[in-house]
């Protein structure tokens, strides 16, 4: 098996996946994803798809990942991994799609509108 490259995208962030067989190691931005992302919520979301495949420690993950916040990186490195193993093994999908692992979320920020301070908020009315 070679490198297989994907995409994961959530929010503004853009996560490129480059999956290969080894041992288990995740890196992200050239660290170590236990030292990018210090909480265990995260650690726990990075490997829910090996987790749901059972393909935990089969596969070497290298991350490259921009833009956006730490939760918006982490959803965007999980869905590049998601698709990384479906090309892998089309019988995973089933199992990922399940549990919405393959569903790009399309959620974004709403834009700032003109005559306004923010997306929704109004300035305050004054009828007198």
């Amino acid at each position: 098996m070679s490198v297989i490259n994907t995409i994961g995208r959530r929010k503004s962030s853009v996560a490129r996946v480059y999956l290969s067989e080894g041992t288990g190691k995740m890196t992200v931005n050239k660290r170590d994803f236990s030292e990018y992302f210090p909480k265990g919520v995260l650690h726990y979301k990075l490997s829910q798809p090996f987790l749901l495949t059972d393909t935990i420690g089969k596969y070497d993950v290298n991350v490259n990942v921009k833009g956006g916040g730490v939760n918006g990186q982490v959803e965007a490195i999980r869905l590049g991994i998601s698709r990384a193993l479906v090309e892998v093994d089309e019988e995973n999908k089933p199992l990922l799609k399940a549990e919405s692992l393959m569903t790009r979320d399309p959620r974004m920020v709403e834009r700032k509108k003109p005559g306004q301070p923010k997306a929704r908020k109004k300035f305050q009315f004054s009828k007198r």
